[in-house]
């Protein structure tokens, strides 16, 4: 759902910039004084063109005149240190200006919204050296909760639910952390599934577990399959030959979406 939210902005974005009414060219009259969604569309162009600092200078001036998706993109740049000097508590700073402005039901800004909420509670998680942002596991979590009732968001729910198996932040509740893990990997996360069928496996739900960690492995990105394979690797090697057939079966069922 986020991921969704986001592609549609960026593509309307693209659109806009093919559009001939709404087209500029990077090198025409653009200033600091035009309107925010004209430095916005700029400055989007100019990032693609591979022209980083106009793009940070367009995306600051449109920031300043209170564009959201400005403030977004200019954030990310700093957390990535993409075009800038990496400063994740300049990042910081930013992701709070939007979470503090919060957002209209329904409002186009949404997404913008959401990732700045799960940038903030990453980085309270982790806190940023050398700055005033130190770790607050409570503060975290409150802010995962937030993304993954309110707005159903597959990585905030995993999130939340390893803090919950933790004991992060609050007490620890394996109840609640399997319902979060279990919407989670409905929605195709693989990390939940991956957890969510380790505990299943521990339970005694054997096939079961090891069938949704399998599926795991097949949509895992390549820094998280390591220890997904490795929750895998450990049930397959103590399951019995029934289980790790039936789990093979059912892992297929899971891949194609027919075995919620």
């Amino acid at each position: 759902m986020f991921k969704f939210m986001l592609v549609s902005m960026l593509m309307a974005v693209s659109l806009a910039l093919a559009c001939p009414v709404l087209a500029f060219d990077i090198k025409t009259g653009v200033t600091k004084e035009s309107g925010p969604f004209d430095l916005f569309k700029f400055g989007f162009k100019a990032y693609k063109n591979g022209q980083k600092e106009e793009a940070v200078e367009a995306y600051k001036y449109a920031a300043e005149k209170g564009h959201t998706g400005s403030r977004w993109a200019l954030a990310n740049m700093y957390a990535d240190g993409d075009g800038v000097a990496q400063d994740d508590f300049e990042a910081f700073k930013i992701y709070s200006e939007i979470a503090q402005q919060g957002v209209e039901p329904g409002s186009e800004d949404t997404g913008f919204f959401i990732n700045a909420l799960l940038s903030l509670a990453n980085y309270y998680k982790h806190g940023i050296s050398g700055s005033p942002v130190k770790i607050d596991l409570n503060q975290a979590r409150q802010l995962y909760f937030q993304v993954a009732s309110t707005f159903g968001v597959p990585e905030a729910q995993f999130q939340l639910a390893q803090m919950m198996l933790a004991g992060e932040g609050g007490s620890a509740n394996i109840n609640q952390a399997k319902k979060w893990l279990n919407q989670a990997r409905k929605s195709g996360h693989p990390g939940a599934m991956a957890v969510f069928g380790n505990i299943l496996f521990d339970e005694g739900q054997s096939a079961r577990g090891l069938a949704l960690m399998t599926a795991a492995l097949d949509r895992c990105k390549p820094k998280d399959c390591s220890w997904m394979q490795s929750l895998q690797e450990d049930a397959f090697s103590i399951a019995s030959e029934a289980d790790r057939r039936t789990a093979v079966s059912l892992s297929h069922s899971i891949a194609t979406g027919s075995d919620d």
